[in-house]
């Protein structure tokens, strides 16, 4: 889980810096916050899981409890940024978010 993590933050930087190029200082930030939106409530449920894997309290159920919660998160988030960021770059952020999501699908293809 902590790979797929890294791979969305390494993925999320990458698409900044091309968007500070396309859409300047607040394509890059749109990005970024696209991107987080999705790393940081992953790298939360990802702790979740290691702690209950080590304490001997993994289930199914608290996987899928999870990643309602996980995904709950992702969209609070989109909505505060958007809320919240009155220069959001649109389409950068959605960038940021879908290179995100499939930063580990990106990765087995570059591998191939």
């Amino acid at each position: 889980m902590f790979k797929a993590v890294f791979h969305q933050s390494l993925a999320t930087l990458i698409v900044a810096a091309l968007s500070w190029f396309w859409a300047g200082q607040h394509g890059a930030v749109s990005a970024a916050l696209g991107g987080a939106a999705v790393a940081v409530p992953n790298l939360f449920f990802a702790l979740s899981l290691w702690a209950a894997a080590h304490a001997g309290r993994a289930s199914v159920g608290r996987f899928f409890v999870g990643e309602m919660i996980k995904v709950a998160a992702t969209l609070a988030l989109l909505v505060i940024v958007a809320g919240a960021y009155r220069d959001l770059h649109w389409l950068a952020m959605l960038a940021g978010l879908f290179v995100a999501l499939k930063a580990n699908l990106i990765v087995i293809l570059i591998r191939a």
